[in-house]
């Protein structure tokens, strides 16, 4: 069996390995566009990893008279308290957070709620618990 010559021309060469060579240098098997000298190396043995969070804080730009702690807190609390519950009593709160299938010690503070109050907010909730809100908004 005889074959001819495969070659093609020059630019035809080019355009084929620059069309596999996200396939050919990527670190996995899906292909990447990253090129290899930007792929940062992993920390030593005896160094510390790297992270996003070098001063130890979570976020950036945590609102004044809350720690990034308070704001996840908070923010954890909201994940479990739906926009249909407020305003609301903490019959209705706790209802709610139920529903949500909250986790036991978000029940639990919320059942420490005085009855015959109605919150309107995630924010005076946070504040009926005991927390602090941030001093100033926008």
């Amino acid at each position: 069996m005889e074959r001819g010559s495969s070659k093609h021309s020059p630019r035809v060469d080019d355009q084929m390995s620059s069309e596999v060579s996200g396939l050919v240098q990527s670190a996995g098997t899906g292909g990447s566009r990253a090129e290899e000298f930007r792929i940062p190396e992993p920390a030593g043995e005896d160094q510390p990893e790297a992270t996003t969070a070098p001063a130890g804080e979570l976020r950036s730009g945590t609102p004044q008279g809350m720690s990034s702690e308070d704001v996840e807190a908070r923010s954890r609390l909201g994940r479990f308290i739906t926009m249909t519950a407020l305003p609301g009593d903490r019959e209705t709160l706790l209802a709610n957070a139920r529903e949500n299938e909250a986790p036991a010690d978000l029940v639990a503070a919320l059942e420490t709620l005085p009855e015959g109050t109605r919150y309107r907010t995630i924010s005076e909730v946070w504040a009926a618990l005991g927390h602090k809100n941030e001093t100033t908004r926008w």
